[in-house]
């Protein structure tokens, strides 16, 4: 059985819970099925990282990202991920790759339900980081995924989008095959940066 803490950041994860939301305990309780007391510690837990902050007068709320924020964000996350990419190139496994071409294809397939690809591509991402076998790069990536939450509504939200994503992963996919650690980094700094564009035009942010 899920906890309150995991329903709730699930919630704020999938976005059926926003940036900006309120996190009211009785409604909650009433949601996930449960008194209270988790639910309050699940808010102080996700405050204590950085997920939701309490404003005079108003309560606890899902933090909402501003312009650099977002930027700063995709910056340590092009560090780690291109890191990931060039240690996966190094040590991943022939059915570590396999498991990437899988969920790449099932990406593919679930093109028309943005939610499913936005879990999919997680999974996607989450594999790279596993077979770059280092446990500190690990919890570097677990640290930032807490304020990748933040970023609300996915950009996987069309099926040209989704084309374009799954085309990159299939270059980033190939250079970790490969054993390129140069063009698995390459590869996976490209991505970063179309996602981080794509998302700042959806802001409407300018670059």
């Amino acid at each position: 059985m899920k906890t309150a803490y995991d329903q709730l950041f699930q919630a704020i994860e999938r976005s059926e819970i926003k940036p900006g939301d309120r996190l009211l305990e009785t409604d909650l309780a009433a949601l996930f099925g449960v008194s209270r007391t988790p639910v309050r510690e699940a808010i102080r837990r996700l405050e204590a990282e950085g997920v939701v902050e309490h404003k005079p007068r108003v309560g606890a709320v899902v933090r909402t990202l501003g312009q650099q924020e977002i930027i700063e964000l995709y910056e340590m996350r092009i560090v780690l991920e291109k890191t990931a990419a060039t240690m996966a190139s190094k040590h991943a496994a022939p059915a570590e790759i396999r498991a990437l071409d899988n969920l790449n294809d099932a990406m593919k397939q679930a093109s028309d339900d943005p939610v499913q690809v936005a879990v999919l591509n997680r999974r996607f991402h989450r594999c790279i980081m596993d077979a770059a076998r280092n446990q500190f790069l690990s919890h570097s990536y677990q640290s930032l995924s807490h304020a990748l939450i933040l970023l609300g509504k996915t950009t996987l939200e069309t099926p040209s989008r989704v084309e374009i994503v799954t085309a990159q992963h299939t270059t980033i996919v190939a250079a970790i095959a490969s054993g390129d650690p140069d063009a698995a980094a390459n590869a996976m700094r490209t991505h970063m940066e179309t996602s981080l564009d794509h998302r700042l035009r959806g802001l409407h942010i300018a670059v």
